[in-house]
This record gives structure tokens, sequence and C-alpha cells, in this order.
């Protein structure tokens, strides 16, 4: 059984781009002990920009304009949540971390604040999975 691209084009983005984010997290503090950067959402560059641009660009090449219209609009749905609506959230929960500490009360689990993503984190996983398309199209054609 042939390994699908369209499988191979998500699952390399992504794994890629998480693995870019340790990396540059790691150059950036200089420790090695930010594993959770595997599979946390946010920071550079975007996963999901990578993976759902990379499925975009490889339908685009294999399938042609029709439903590459559909794919791209999916990417654009997932990149405008990221920016618009994932940071908002991510922001509000920072806050709400800020209000609880300051609260001082033990009671409360302070929970997970989930980060969304810059527009230039989105812009880099995009560029990324472009990429990406583009080189497993080229080597599975």
């Amino acid at each position: 059984m042939e390994l699908s691209p369209y499988l191979l084009t998500i699952g390399l983005s992504w794994i890629i781009a998480q693995g870019l984010k340790y990396l540059i997290i790691t150059l950036k503090n200089r420790k090695l002990s930010y594993f959770r950067q595997l599979y946390l959402s946010g920071n550079m560059p975007s996963a999901h920009s990578a993976s759902t641009v990379a499925l975009a660009t490889m339908i685009g090449l294999s399938e042609g304009t029709e439903i590459f219209g559909l794919a791209a609009l999916f990417a654009a749905v997932v990149m405008y949540d990221a920016v618009m609506v994932r940071r908002s959230v991510g922001e509000q929960g920072v806050a709400l971390e800020t209000l609880i500490r300051l609260a001082k009360n033990k009671s409360v689990i302070i929970p997970r604040a989930a980060r969304g993503h810059t527009p230039l984190e989105v812009l880099a996983g995009a560029a990324l999975g472009v990429a990406i398309g583009f080189i497993v199209f080229f080597a599975t054609k």
C-alpha cells in the first residue's frame, strides 16, 4: 500500500513546524528543556498554517483550481482563527491568570492559557507549508 502524498504532506509539515518551534525556543533560551513545544500550540512557526497551506499547495499542484479553492479557503479560515480568535483568547487567558494570582486564592487551579499566533508566525508557517507542498509533490510525482 502506497502512502498518500496528501497525508505525507500534512504529516511532514506538522512535524517539521513543531520541530522548528522546539529548535527556535531552545536556541532563544539556551536550554534543552522545552519539549512541550513539540505538541503545544503557539510560537513560531504556526503548525496549523503549515499543514493547511501544505495541503492546499499539494491539492493545487495535483488537482487544479476547482478543489484548490476549497483547500485555500480552509487554510485561510485556519490562519484567520489562529491570529484573530485563538490569539485573543490566549491574551484573555493570560489576563485571567494574572487576576487569579493577584487574588491569591489557593483553591483556584490556574488553567493553562493556550496561545494563538502573531501574523508573522502564521506567515512563516504558510511559507513553510508552500515549500513542503512543492517538495512532496515533486518528490512523489
